[in-house]
């Protein structure tokens, strides 16, 4: 079992929303960065993800999710409806991926990015070094260190 932290625009898709989504979950679409996507290629059902809210007035971890599927390719990449179109993906190949995740729990308050980056357990965390990156390892002691805050 990995750990994962993704990373989620509350305006577009929130913990809140997982949450509604039950136990059939819903597919972590529109990853449009080659090493986020190898990321999302490399999970595995049972995987722990922490669901990261960003660009909102308080940046940080909301809760928890589980995947719940293997990768599979991502539709949205050639449904030229979607915002997530790639015209240079086609069925034989589909350059981006998806996993379903379902919502797992709410934490009890945010950690925030502010938090975390004064957390010296946590300073070569991903998170810290790609922060643009919406897909990223976390590793255990990451994790028991973040949930003890």
């Amino acid at each position: 079992m990995a750990n994962w932290l993704l990373k989620t625009e509350p305006d577009v898709f929130s913990i809140d929303d997982l949450a509604h989504t039950g136990k059939k979950g819903e597919p972590w679409n529109g990853i449009r960065n080659y090493q986020a996507r190898n990321f999302l290629r490399e999970m595995t059902p049972g995987d722990r993800v922490l669901i990261y809210h960003s660009s909102c007035a308080e940046p940080g971890i909301v809760g928890e999710g589980e995947v719940i599927s293997d990768p599979v390719p991502d539709s949205d990449a050639l449904n030229p409806e979607s915002p997530y179109f790639d015209p240079k993906s086609s069925a034989d190949n589909n350059r981006w991926s998806v996993v379903q995740i379902r919502h797992v729990k709410h934490w009890p308050a945010v950690i925030s990015l502010k938090t975390i980056k004064t957390v010296p357990e946590l300073e070569s965390m991903s998170l810290l070094r790609q922060a643009r990156l919406s897909v990223s390892p976390v590793t255990d002691a990451e994790w028991r260190c973040l949930e003890q805050l």
